[in-house]
C-alpha cells in the first residue's frame, strides 16, 4: 500500500461514494493571516467527515469471504459512520462498537445505515478492545480506524484532489488523531511534489504523535483532555508511524480556547458548522510563520451535536467579548436600576441578564449588588461601556459569565 499506483486506485475506488468537497478559498483568513487559505471541506462528505474514504477502500481490498464474514469496528463517530455506510454499499454486515458515552445522534445516524450498534466502555480504548473480542468470537473483519495502511490509502485520496485542483499549493495542513488521515495525505503529497510542506495539527491535551515523534517512536500519553474528541488519541498508529515520521514537516499543537473561537469564525465567515477536530486546521493558521503562501486546510468533519454546538457558541461569544458580565453596587433606592439600564443603552449595549441581590450588605441603604450580562460588539464596545459607566461612578467589576 501508500504507492502512487495504489492511491490512483484509491482515487477511482472512493469515486463511487464520496461527494466532491471543492477547495473553498478563503478571503477572511487570507487577510488575517497574509496567505492564501483554502479549505478542503470534507465536513460536508456524505456521512460528515472523510472516514468514509478509507473505510470505503479498506473493504474494497477485502476478498467476498472476509466481507461475507461481516465486518466490525469501534468508534465514537465519524469511522463509525464511514464504516456503516461502505458496508452497507457492498452489502455486507457491520458491528460498531461505541463508548457509552457517545452523543445519541451519533449513535443513531450509525444505525440508520444499516449497522449494529454494540454500546460497551466509557472510552474509545474499552471499545476496541470489545469489538477484538468479538471480532474473534465471531470471525468478523476488522476494520481499523487509523492503524492501516489501507485505510491511510483511503485518507489520502484527500492529497490527490487537492494538488488536482491547486496544483502549486505550498502547504497543508491536517488533523491527528491516531495518523490514519495524516499519513496518507503526507505520504502522497510527498510522492507528487517534495517541496509540499505537510504539517499535522494536534490538540494540545492530546498530543500523542508529537510526543511519539520527539522520543522516535510509539509513545502512550497518561491521559488525553480536549474537547476535540475525535482526535483524544492516546497512541498514534504503530503501522503508520514510520510514514509520519518520514513525511510530516511539524506538528502544531493547539489549545481548546482555540477551537472555541475558530468554531465561531467559521460560522460567521463562512456559514459552515465544523467539528471541534476538524477546526484543529482553521486555529492553527494563525501559528503558520509565513506568508504569501498557498495553503490548505483540511476540515476533516462537521458532525457536532446541537448541545456541544450551543455550548462552544456561548463560550465563543464569551472570550471574544461580545457577552460579558459585569457587577456594579448600587444604591437601594427606586429609580437606580433604570439609571444603569439607560447608560448601557446610551453606549448601545444590549442587556440580556439581571441579577439584582438585595442581601449584599446589611446595610441596603449602603449598597445591593446588580449582576448585568449584556452584549457588546467586541472588546472596544466593552472597554467603552466600562468607562462611561466609571465616568458616572459605578465602578464596575467584570465577573465570570455564567448564562
Amino acid at each position: 500500500m501508500l504507492t502512487i499506483d495504489k492511491f490512483e486506485e484509491a482515487s477511482e475506488v472512493v469515486k463511487r461514494v464520496t461527494q466532491d468537497t471543492k477547495l473553498i478559498f478563503s478571503d477572511y483568513f487570507s487577510q488575517m493571516t497574509g496567505n492564501k487559505v483554502y479549505f478542503k471541506p470534507e465536513n460536508m462528505q456524505r456521512t460528515g467527515a472523510y472516514k468514509l474514504r478509507g473505510a470505503y477502500y479498506k473493504i474494497s481490498t477485502l476478498t467476498e469471504e472476509e466481507r461475507a464474514k461481516g465486518l466490525i469496528t469501534a468508534s465514537a463517530g465519524n469511522h463509525a459512520q464511514g464504516v456503516a455506510y461502505a458496508a452497507k454499499a457492498y452489502g455486507a454486515k457491520a458491528v460498531i462498537v461505541m463508548p457509552t458515552t457517545t452523543p445519541l445522534i451519533k449513535v443513531e445516524r450509525t444505525k440508520s445505515y444499516g449497522a449494529e450498534v454494540v454500546l460497551y466502555g466509557d472510552v474509545y480504548d474499552d471499545a476496541c478492545a470489545h469489538a477484538y473480542e468479538l471480532a474473534e468470537e465471531h470471525g468478523y473483519t476488522f476494520i481499523h480506524p487509523f492503524d492501516d495502511p489501507a485505510v491511510a490509502t483511503g485518507q489520502g485520496t484527500i492529497a490527490m484532489e487537492i494538488i488536482k485542483e491547486l496544483p502549486l499549493v505550498d502547504y497543508i495542513l491536517v488533523p491527528i488523531g491516531g495518523g490514519g488521515l495524516a499519513t496518507g495525505v503526507s505520504t502522497l503529497a510527498k510522492l507528487l511534489n517534495p517541496n509540499i510542506k505537510v504539517i499535522g495539527v494536534e490538540p494540545a491535551g492530546a498530543n500523542c504523535l508529537q510526543v511519539s515523534l520527539d522520543k522516535g517512536e510509539v509513545t502512550t500519553l497518561p491521559t488525553v483532555n480536549t474537547i476535540a474528541d475525535g482526535t483524544a488519541v492516546k497512541t498514534p498508529g504503530e503501522h503508520v508511524f514510520p510514514y509520519l515520521q518520514k513525511n510530516l514537516d511539524d506538528v502544531i499543537t493547539v489549545e481548546d480556547d482555540e477551537l472555541i473561537v475558530s468554531f465561531l469564525d467559521m460560522v460567521e465567515n463562512h456559514k459552515m458548522i465544523v467539528e471541534n477536530s476538524g477546526l484543529l486546521t482553521v486555529a492553527a493558521l494563525k501559528h503558520l510563520n509565513v506568508k504569501g503562501k498557498k495553503v490548505v486546510s483540511v476540515l476533516s468533519g462537521g458532525n457536532m451535536d446541537v448541545i456541544t454546538m450551543a455550548s462552544v457558541v456561548q463560550l465563543g461569544l464569551i472570550q471574544r467579548d461580545r457577552i460579558f458580565t459585569i457587577s456594579v453596587l448600587l444604591p437601594d433606592r427606586p429609580g437606580e436600576l433604570t439609571k444603569v439600564s439607560q447608560k448601557i443603552a446610551e453606549q448601545q449595549g444590549n442587556i440580556i441578564k439581571l441579577d439584582h441581590n438585595q442581601f449584599y450588605s446589611t446595610n441596603r441603604n449602603a449598597a445591593v449588588e446588580l449582576k448585568i450580562t449584556m452584549e457588546a460588539f467586541g472588546t472596544e464596545h466593552k472597554q467603552q461601556i466600562m468607562q462611561e459607566l466609571e465616568k458616572d461612578g459605578y465602578r464596575p467589576k467584570l465577573i465570570r459569565t455564567n448564562l
